[in-house]
């Protein structure tokens, strides 16, 4: 498990601290309003990516039956049923527990079918609710109407420390959204990126390293990570990263 009794590891915190990427986040219609949302699965394998396979546990507490009715289905009028069932699911991450509320509606000719449909949405809406309270990859971001934490190809840099690494950058706004995260960092950049990092005491060095391989697959065999800092995604990534530092030094 990633998780100790203190809490979690500077890795999962630079996980759960890092804006949501776009490319997660899927949209639908819905009483004429355009709603953004994430998909269990999706919310499923964030929780295994962050957290570990063996890392989190989530349990349904309570799932109650709240309507069952009868109702035509489809263009040509169907016989058929409607069923809403509301759910209660709790997540566990080590001594962390979060609880979520959510609703599922079924709607089939068969009865049995559209109870299973209802359960099973019901269950998957409650979880992606408990597990949005960890932080931006569950979701959290989308509920800022401005989505000021979720990135796209135009910018994937948080807006409150889009310069706190570097104040100096050449590349022109129109290019910077042409090249999206693969964007070149400057030579000044890197340097100042790699100074700022040396500054980590050494578990949080170590910390930080053993993330940034597992998050950018650096191969075992490489000596060093210093080489592999040169692209916008690392310079976000790192910025997320020591803000979330920052933020755990400061008394409460």
């Amino acid at each position: 498990m990633h998780t100790t009794t203190a809490g979690f590891s500077p890795e999962q915190l630079a996980s759960l601290s890092a804006p949501l990427d776009r490319a997660k986040v899927q949209t639908r219609q819905q009483a004429g309003r355009s709603l953004a949302y994430l998909e269990g699965w999706q919310a499923i394998a964030e929780a295994n990516r962050i957290f570990g396979f063996d890392g989190w546990q989530r349990e349904t507490i309570a799932l109650t039956c709240v309507n069952q009715s009868e109702r035509s289905i489809g263009r040509d009028g169907r016989s058929g049923w409607g069923v809403t069932y509301t759910a209660r699911v709790r997540i566990r991450v080590g001594a962390v527990i979060r609880e979520g509320s959510g609703a599922g509606h079924g709607i089939d000719a068969d009865l049995g079918q559209a109870h299973e449909s209802a359960l099973k949405e019901a269950e998957t809406d409650a979880m992606k609710r408990a597990l949005m309270t960890f932080g931006n990859p569950f979701g959290l971001a989308l509920y800022d109407k401005r989505q000021r934490q979720v990135t796209s190809p135009a910018s994937s840099t948080p807006p409150n420390t889009r310069h706190r690494l570097s104040t100096q950058r050449p590349v022109a706004a129109s290019n910077a959204k042409e090249k999206g995260d693969l964007e070149p960092l400057d030579a000044a950049t890197v340097q100042t990126i790699l100074a700022t990092v040396r500054r980590l005491s050494r578990p949080e060095l170590e910390g930080f390293t053993k993330a940034f391989r597992k998050r950018f697959q650096v191969p075992a065999e490489a000596t060093s990570i210093a080489d592999r800092i040169n692209q916008r995604r690392h310079h976000d990534w790192i910025e997320a990263f020591l803000l979330q530092h920052q933020t755990m030094r400061q008394p409460t």
